[in-house]
């Protein structure tokens, strides 16, 4: 269980190609503090930590989380948003975020907003029910607050604000259109859904 507060930028500095996919990631983390099989927000993917030395971590990537994952994820030199698993007592200062990912967004527009900036992403139709204005949502891994949500013939955009220290601290700054990003919708949300559909059966 995670956050959505990101706590490290990592960098992929190895990719093998096994039955799955070992990635090598380069971390500022103490890996003494970190123990094998821990858990590690990558991106907002939670993966297992396989193995460690001074400075790394590595995690095992299947197939079936590649390919549910935003293009370009597993790439050599790709930055990784990075969030340990959170402890009991832990303060939770974004919102419940499971490492699990609901889909792939596309960024549409990147505007300037005072000092932030906007960013409006298209996502896939399944996922927009899930979205609400003022409720939250993980960008590769990242836990932030929709602005805005509009349903149009050409599918459903949402926006969200990055303000400074955000685009600082996270990979985020970096976006531009046409970029995939990794979302995970609200773990509360799902469960609404879910009840909305036996509700009505």
């Amino acid at each position: 269980m995670f956050t959505g507060i990101v706590t490290d930028i990592g960098t992929i500095r190895q990719i093998e190609q096994r039955g799955d996919t070992r990635v090598v990631v380069a971390t500022g983390y103490d890996v003494a503090t970190i123990d094998l099989g821990a858990s590690i927000s990558c991106s907002g993917i939670c993966l297992t930590v396989v193995d460690k030395a001074p400075g790394w971590f590595a995690v095992d990537v299947s197939n079936e989380t590649r390919s549910r994952t935003a293009q370009g994820q597993w790439t050599e030199g790709r930055a990784l948003n990075l969030e340990r698993a959170m402890k009991l007592g832990d303060e939770l200062g974004g919102h419940i975020v499971t490492g699990h990912i609901d889909g792939v967004a596309e960024v549409t527009e990147v505007a300037s907003d005072g000092d932030s900036r906007r960013i409006a992403f298209r996502i896939p139709p399944d996922l927009a029910p899930f979205l609400a204005p003022k409720g939250s949502v993980t960008i590769d891994g990242v836990s932030l607050t929709v602005n805005a949500v509009e349903d149009a013939a050409d599918g459903t955009r949402f926006t969200v604000n990055l303000i400074p220290h955000t685009q600082a601290v996270t990979t985020l700054g970096a976006l531009a259109a046409g970029h995939a990003v990794n979302v995970e919708v609200d773990v509360l949300a799902r469960y609404l859904q879910r009840m909305e559909h036996y509700r009505g059966r």
